[in-house]
């Protein structure tokens, strides 16, 4: 004999007695008059929940704004920093500094660091015109 009834299909109400205490706690709480017990408790428990929704949020923001991706002025191998903080480059091991979106070489005191330029020649006609 099938003792479970209706072909083995069995409905269970064991998660439900919870909830419907919790329900009965809190409904008995505002008949005495402490509905704001009730209220400020709940208002609790939004909190804790959407606390970390909006620091994720936020720190994703910051790292939009402070992330820099870019190549390195010596061996040109991209890597990322931080805004405002120092890293060794992963392939040549040469010290950088991250400012304004683009990385710098951090020389020692009294090194003088040049930047080269490019400047293309003119055609030797147009010189002469000058």
């Amino acid at each position: 004999m099938n003792q479970n009834g209706y072909g083995g299909l069995r409905f269970t109400l064991s998660g439900l007695g919870f909830w419907i205490t919790l329900l009965a706690i809190a409904w008995l709480l505002g008949m005495v008059g402490l509905g704001w017990l009730v209220k400020s408790f709940i208002v609790l428990i939004g909190l804790l929940i959407l606390t970390p929704v909006i620091a994720f949020f936020a720190f994703r923001w910051w790292l939009g704004r402070n992330l820099v991706e870019a190549p390195c002025p010596v061996c040109e191998t991209r890597s990322a920093g931080i805004n405002g903080t120092q890293l060794r480059c992963p392939n040549c091991g040469e010290a950088l500094r991250v400012e304004k979106g683009a990385f710098y070489r951090i020389t020692p005191p009294g090194t003088i660091d040049v930047q080269a330029v490019e400047i293309k020649a003119k055609p030797i006609e147009e010189a002469q015109e000058e």
